[in-house]
């Protein structure tokens, strides 16, 4: 008997996978925004160098009534398009520009300087960012690319640390831990004294999301009967769509990238004090040698699905070992690819808020055929299409010019959600090819490979400054070579999560099992079911799939 099949005896998709599924996917809108965030906290206002304190007196000129914007003139090089240089200033004011024709003047001779007196913002769009608080302009521009590197280089830390431990002490327990980190952390996020804190925060909170994300998702599709786990992971990847489209709505109102830190942090207390409700995972408890609890936990899930005289017939024991790879490879490009579109929401030339929401509202046509692609046609077919095609979209657009912004946004949309879908696929994947014993563990290799594309994706942009376009050829290239590489990933489609290495091995090499068959009867009596195993270590053999 399968896990599947166990479940199915006990409700399948009952009120209680809906009701765990629920609390599990709910935070997922606010991992999101925590993700994206940056797009508004760290968004580039117009700028140029502040004018000094002054009266006109004091430079020997005759007092005029001049506005601030004409005043400007004589302190700060303005190009053709009459705009402002955002990082110089004239060494000594140039009066005599005040009184002439911008398009005619001619400043190429005259001596500049950085900006002495710090920086004006324009501050019609947004109050205050990090940008605007902490002058990271000009000579410290690359530190807003650095702050978004360092919470990716948090999601990858938490990656490598939390997978391992969940593997050992429970996906639950971490889960717990990690939404208590992430409330606190991203709470005092919005009351930083200066950007090293403020870094060092936004590495922690990036534990805590990767701690959160990993067991949330096993958590869930772990409860779930294989028929219905396509659907129930891609509302997973539905909620994280939903917190895009969210995140522009909270921005907008708040203009403030400290009101927005709490609005997005606060809510997360709630979901740490509901979150002791979730059980533990009961594959994990069979492997881990807690067969009561394990016990315990499946009579609870068939409690609440009203089928409690098939939960108390439950009586089963197991053995276990092994372990398989997924090619990390797909991940790192998927995320890379996915992190370089939406990172920098400024450079198509339109309202921020806009673009937000239309890069959140792709996802969900993007992540339904995703989901049904992957039923009818497989994984493996699915992710390499949704890496190949994705990624010819950004190399064309990295040749489209800059001035046809609607052709450039169109490309960038539709390379953004074909992403966001493989996102939806490649979780699924990595969580299907790897056995429950190590499941974990996987999953955080594979994350921490994912970081490792989230962290770089920032630093590409600076090749811009280089050559025109650059960047995008290098974020297509790698979900181009990953989608390649996909073609040679095994099928999973309608297979059962697998529990042990030997399985997977067998499974690998069209053996189907017969080894782990033979160390187990089955028999059934009076709606109940028994198994005689090599040894009473475990509870349910249920977890060696048919």
């Amino acid at each position: 008997m399968g896990f599947s099949d166990l479940m199915d005896s006990v409700g399948g998709l009952g009120r209680f996978q809906f009701i765990n599924s629920a609390l599990l996917i709910i935070p997922s809108i606010i991992m999101a925004s925590h993700t994206l965030m940056q797009n508004f906290s760290a968004a580039v206002p117009d700028h140029h160098c502040r004018i000094p304190n002054f009266t006109m007196s004091n430079w020997n000129i005759t007092p005029l009534a001049l506005d601030g914007q004409t005043l400007l003139k004589a302190f700060v090089p303005h190009d053709g398009k009459n705009k402002p240089s955002r990082c110089l200033q004239f060494t000594e004011p140039q009066w005599h520009l005040l009184f002439l024709n911008q398009s005619v003047a001619n400043t190429s001779g005259l001596q500049t300087e950085p900006c002495r007196y710090g920086w004006t913002y324009n501050k019609k769009e947004f109050n205050e960012t990090i940008v605007t608080e902490w002058d990271l302009v000009c000579d410290l521009r690359h530190l807003k690319q650095m702050s978004q590197t360092v919470y990716m280089g948090g999601i990858l830390a938490g990656a490598i640390i939390l997978g391992g431990l969940s593997d050992k002490f429970g996906r639950r327990r971490i889960l717990i831990f990690s939404y208590l980190k992430l409330a606190v952390s991203g709470t005092c996020t919005a009351f930083s004294p200066s950007f090293s804190v403020f870094c060092i925060l936004r590495f922690v909170t990036g534990m805590a999301i990767s701690g959160i994300i990993l067991n949330a998702v096993s958590l869930n599709l772990e409860w779930i009967p294989i028929k219905s786990r396509t659907i129930m992971g891609a509302m997973n990847s539905f909620s994280s769509s939903t917190g895009q489209i969210a995140l522009a709505g909270f921005a907008y109102v708040t203009r403030d990238w400290r009101t927005l830190q709490l609005v997005i942090s606060v809510p997360i207390f709630f979901f740490f004090f509901y979150s002791w409700w979730i059980p533990e995972s009961a594959r994990w408890l069979i492997i881990n040698k807690k067969p009561d609890e394990a016990l315990k936990q499946i009579r609870r899930v068939a409690r609440i699905n009203g089928h409690v005289k098939e939960g108390e017939a439950i009586t089963l024991e197991v053995r276990i070992s092994g372990f398989t790879i997924l090619n990390f490879f797909t991940m790192c490009a998927t995320s890379f690819g996915f992190y370089g579109l939406v990172m920098d929401l400024q450079r198509f030339g339109v309202s921020v808020f806009l673009v937000q929401v239309i890069f959140g509202a792709i996802d969900f046509p993007a992540k339904a055929l995703c989901a049904f692609s992957m039923m009818f046609i497989g994984r493996r077919v699915t992710q390499a299409v949704l890496l190949l095609v994705p990624g010819l979209l950004i190399l064309a657009n990295a040749f489209v010019p800059y001035e046809l912004q609607t052709l450039r946004t169109t490309l960038a949309v539709l390379g953004k959600g074909m992403l966001g879908a493989s996102f939806t696929c490649i979780y699924m994947y990595t969580l299907e090819l790897y056995p429950t014993v190590i499941r974990q563990t996987g999953m955080g290799f594979g994350s921490t490979m994912a970081r490792v594309g989230s962290m770089t994706a920032p630093m590409v942009t600076m090749l811009e400054d280089y050559l025109y376009g650059l960047p995008l050829m290098v974020y297509g290239t790698l979900p181009v070579i990953a989608g390649v590489i996909a073609v040679f990933l095994p099928e999973t489609l309608n297979m059962p999560l697998p529990e042990t290495i030997d399985y997977v091995e067998a499974q690998r090499q069209g053996e189907k099992k017969t080894q782990l068959q033979g160390r187990i009867t089955k028999t059934v009596q009076n709606n109940s079911y028994s198994i005689c195993a090599m040894d009473r270590s475990l509870l349910l053999q249920i977890l060696i799939q048919d």
